[in-house]
């Protein structure tokens, strides 16, 4: 099993999430998180005055899957939230030891 961990684009998630509910991928956890990587951070304006912010409001997705399924989730996610403008993102895929279903004590893939 693997874990897809993606950091995009808040404005992306309805689109990455309908993109991935086409592949079969119906569970996610979504978190709202600052950072920053190449870009810096950004200027903004507030009130007439200019003033930089050093973290970028983004979103990171969270979606365990089966081996043979995380290149799919992967490149869905990157054909779908890909804008060609810094700051699209990062995708990381980790493996995964064991997966426990709380409700029912089903483990493994069948726990997914």
């Amino acid at each position: 099993m693997k874990e897809v961990v993606a950091v995009i684009k808040p404005f992306k998630v309805d689109e990455v999430k309908d993109a991935l509910s086409k592949i079969s991928i119906n569970g996610m956890t979504i978190s709202e998180v600052k950072g920053f990587g190449r870009q810096k951070g950004h200027k903004e304006v507030y009130r007439g005055a200019e003033y930089q912010t050093d973290f970028v409001p983004k979103v990171e997705l969270k979606i365990c899957v089966a081996d043979d399924q995380a290149q799919a989730v992967v490149d869905t996610i990157v054909k779908t939230a890909k804008t060609g403008k810094i700051g699209d993102g990062k995708i990381f895929v980790l493996p995964v030891e064991n997966v426990v279903r709380i409700r029912t004590g089903e483990t493994g893939t069948e726990a997914l």
